[in-house]
């Protein structure tokens, strides 16, 4: 019989944790029994999501900030060890889908911050676990990475080039940190949140239509893979990548929809923050994708 409770005992951290994948990876880990600190910018709607979290009855700290500053991460990992007794497992899942267009006119100021929020911030943070608690106690490591990091689209060239650097990064630390640490990665395509809503928002139907799964993805499916990665189920898995997409990567050989229609005309949009992006199945659909824009990274 599975344990009910496979985190009990152990502490997590969780950036970008205010909605979306975030909250929803908070979510599940406190329900196997782990102790959470969230943290994510906006103080408002962090209070707000570790109050679902208190009111199920888990045990959560928050402390608000950006993942771009060098110290909010120290005060987090310190905060993990002093408040909760510990620092077991790191989501790296805060992310910015910024700057949104070409690269040859990509502000270089804003290029920086890409890196600075998807690269940087997750490896100070796990440098900052490692110090402080994964070096002598051991611990999991999930970094969120996207589909549509092995892959290029229009628009998302920070937001792809910064996600296969993470991935990229997810390797060589899982290489470094073993056998205490392992790291892993969970690769979301078209997931239903306000960073992807711009993608999703008026053409879910015919992505869908040519996913294999039939259906764009929830926060939850994404929850529930990081949940088994940092569990012990996961023990001998390290520098892995688990893809986490309703099939995006292999919808070319979809011959029709659920609809009977036809989701394979061979293009390949990619939306910042949705992981992948649009599997096709409608010209207007795809024009909808190529005009709009992003909402702020998380």
């Amino acid at each position: 019989m599975a344990d009910p409770l496979p985190l009990a005992g152990r502490t997590a951290l969780v950036t970008g944790a205010s909605g979306g994948i975030g909250l929803a990876v908070a979510a599940e880990l406190a329900a196997a029994g782990a102790r959470i600190l969230l943290t994510a910018r906006d103080p408002v709607r962090l209070e707000a999501a570790a109050g679902r979290l208190r009111a199920a009855g888990h045990t959560v700290v928050t402390l608000a900030g950006t993942v771009a500053d060098p110290g909010h991460l120290a005060q987090c990992a310190a905060l993990a060890v002093r408040a909760l007794g510990g620092l077991d497992v790191l989501v790296n899942n805060a992310a910015t889908n910024l700057p949104y267009g070409p690269l040859a006119e990509a502000d270089p100021d804003l290029w920086r911050t890409a890196f600075t929020v998807n690269v940087e911030a997750p490896l100070r943070l796990t440098q900052l676990a490692w110090r402080a608690w994964m070096r002598e106690h051991g611990g999991a490591v999930v970094n969120v990475c996207t589909e549509g990091a092995g892959h290029v689209g229009p628009n998302v060239g920070a937001y792809g080039t910064s996600k296969a650097a993470l991935l990229h990064l997810t390797m060589q630390l899982a290489g470094e940190l073993g056998p205490a640490v392992r790291v892993n990665a969970v690769s979301p395509g078209l997931v239903r949140t306000e960073m992807a809503r711009f993608v999703w928002q008026d053409a879910e139907g015919a992505i869908a239509a040519g996913l294999p799964m039939g259906r764009i993805g929830e926060p939850g499916d994404v929850a529930r893979a990081v949940r088994w990665l940092v569990s012990d189920e996961a023990a001998w898995i390290t520098g892995t990548e688990l893809v986490v997409d309703g099939g995006t990567r292999v919808r070319a050989a979809r011959t029709g929809g659920t609809d009977g229609t036809d989701g394979t005309d061979g293009s390949d949009e990619s939306g910042p923050g949705s992981g992948g992006g649009a599997p096709a199945g409608a010209d207007a659909a795809r024009e909808r994708l190529l005009g709009r824009r992003p909402a702020p990274g998380a």
